[in-house]
């Protein structure tokens, strides 16, 4: 029975399948597992005659290697958002002022932000007082008069 061939092409369409894979995977965990198989198909064009085991074995090694280089390169250089609070809501409201909903009664009331209605905790004030946020707890406002 004829051994299977691989050709140096070969490592080049698994690499651009996970680099499509990246694409819709979240993270960037396939893209160094492309990289590791462009280079494997680049070894193999440059050296034709190394057998399957070793294509594997240097497959796996460069892509742990890439993996743990990208973790690595990551944590040293982490991605810095011009908008950080863009998936919390509630965080962007802290230092804004408010008039309450629902008078603030044995330390809870209500507030009106934008179309929702948010629970806040506080001292005690009468409906249409000027509230300022100043943290948030889970789904509840800490308030703070303004004077």
């Amino acid at each position: 029975m004829a051994e299977l061939e691989i050709v140096f092409w070969y490592w080049w369409v698994a690499a651009l399948v996970l680099l499509i894979i990246e694409v819709l995977a979240p993270g960037f965990f396939f893209l160094w597992m492309a990289a590791a198989g462009f280079i494997t198909g680049c070894l193999l064009l440059l050296m034709p005659s190394i057998s399957l085991d070793i294509q594997l074995g240097v497959f796996s090694v460069l892509s742990v290697l890439a993996i743990v280089a990208g973790q690595y390169y990551a944590k040293k250089h982490p991605i810095v958002s011009d908008q950080p609070l863009l998936n919390r809501r509630g965080a962007q409201y802290i230092g804004r002022v408010f008039s309450l909903y629902e008078p603030i009664v044995n330390g809870q009331g209500k507030i009106k932000v934008d179309d929702s209605i948010w629970k806040v905790h506080g001292e005690d004030c009468d409906i249409n007082t000027k509230v300022r946020i100043t943290a948030i707890r889970g789904i509840v406002f800490d308030v703070e008069k303004v004077e």
